[in-house]
């Protein structure tokens, strides 16, 4: 890594891509002990201003501003960046930073297609193996689902046969330029939003998926909103099962007009023993053993020990920087890597796959496993 005036500890961020995800990395950024924010790029000056106040309102010195994102990793300014740009450009940007030898933590979903992921994993093995290279899928750093994988690992649910996640939620957000009211630039629905879940049930799983089953369609939201004279395609709701190699399946409800939810997600493992359930919203683990009888649980709070910023998701992505960094100074490997960002849209695919031909659909066929 080049030179700095900074203390020898002290880790260099650049930031692309400045909306709406990026203001939340920089302020966990701005929470992190011996990180500043050294330069931005975004191609909408707007943005880039917003990025800089973002910046120097937590006390940080104005970052370099770049309109093109291969300036900012010429800079030499950097030694690690977060990407945070549309999906549909992470595969050209993540390619762009992977020729360097910075480190780098890229927002989900990895890209929109199977076959950008696996260019991006390819370009990631081929680089410099002291690199981190960080999958940002930081719902699994939400604290009652930390607490349900620490409760899981107890054998406490015995052996797991089903996971069930349930997101009740809002609409999906204005973004800049409206670039996520349509497939061609999300991946989907499934593959922008839902990429979370089918990670955290692979993890929960402890396999690989081999088929999905999916039901979904665009009943409510955006149907009257036009871009160009075009309505938006985004599913608003959708059922998918998910199963995996070793017999465990995965079941997700998602509805994007459920904003009248106590519990945005809703996350339940049950085994032959028990079942452990993470509420999200309100911070509530319950853990019941079989063996105790009907209806007693176990109902914890979970705290937010350790957060310094809650920012948009509990507190989970200043807690996936937190792990991020500590990884950089440490030369660690990334915990959460691009392999799993690649999992995690191929199920995604594959289940925007079976909603639109009516059928199960292998991961064998979308992965084109021969």
């Amino acid at each position: 890594m080049s030179n700095s005036t900074h203390p020898s500890d002290t880790v260099r961020y650049g930031l692309i891509g400045s909306g709406m995800m990026g203001v939340e990395h920089l302020e966990n950024i701005a929470h992190l002990d011996g990180a500043v924010v050294t330069a931005i790029s975004d191609p909408v000056e707007g943005r880039r201003e917003i990025g800089s106040a973002t910046v120097t309102s937590f006390g940080g010195e104005a970052p370099a501003l770049f309109a093109d994102h291969r300036e900012l990793i010429e800079s030499g300014l950097c030694d690690a960046v977060v990407i945070a740009s549309p999906n549909m450009t992470h595969v050209d940007v993540l390619g762009d930073v992977l020729a360097s030898d910075l480190h780098v933590l890229v927002e989900k979903p990895l890209c929109t297609t199977v076959e950008d992921c696996r260019r991006v994993v390819d370009a990631a093995e081929a680089g410099p193996a002291d690199r981190v290279v960080w999958m940002g899928l930081e719902y699994r750093y939400m604290p009652p689902t930390t607490a349900l994988l620490a409760e899981l690992s107890t054998g406490v649910a015995g052996d797991v046969r089903m996971v069930a996640i349930r997101e009740h939620r809002f609409p999906f957000l204005v973004k800049v330029g409206d670039w996520n009211r349509f497939n061609r630039n999300t991946g989907g629905t499934l593959v922008e939003k839902c990429c979370h879940f089918f990670d955290l049930m692979r993890l929960v799983a402890d396999a690989e998926p081999v088929r999905v089953l999916a039901s979904g369609a665009q009943d409510v939201n955006h149907l009257d909103e036009r871009y160009d004279g075009e309505v938006p395609d985004i599913l608003d709701n959708a059922y998918v099962i998910v199963e995996f190699a070793n017999g465990v399946r995965g079941m997700l409800d998602l509805c994007m007009f459920a904003e009248a939810s106590v519990n945005e997600q809703e996350i339940s493992v049950t085994g032959d023993r028990g079942k452990i359930e993470a509420l999200v919203t309100q911070s509530l683990l319950r853990v019941g053993r079989r063996s105790d009888g009907l209806h007693v649980v176990d109902e914890r709070p979970i705290g937010s020990e350790g957060v310094r910023h809650v920012g948009l998701h509990h507190g989970a992505s200043y807690l996936e920087h937190v792990d991020f960094i500590d990884s950089v100074r440490a030369g660690r490997p990334a915990a959460v890597t691009l392999t799993d960002g690649l999992w995690s849209v191929a199920v995604g695919v594959a289940a925007h796959r079976s909603i639109d031909e009516g059928r199960p659909v292998t991961l064998d066929e979308v992965l084109s496993i021969s």
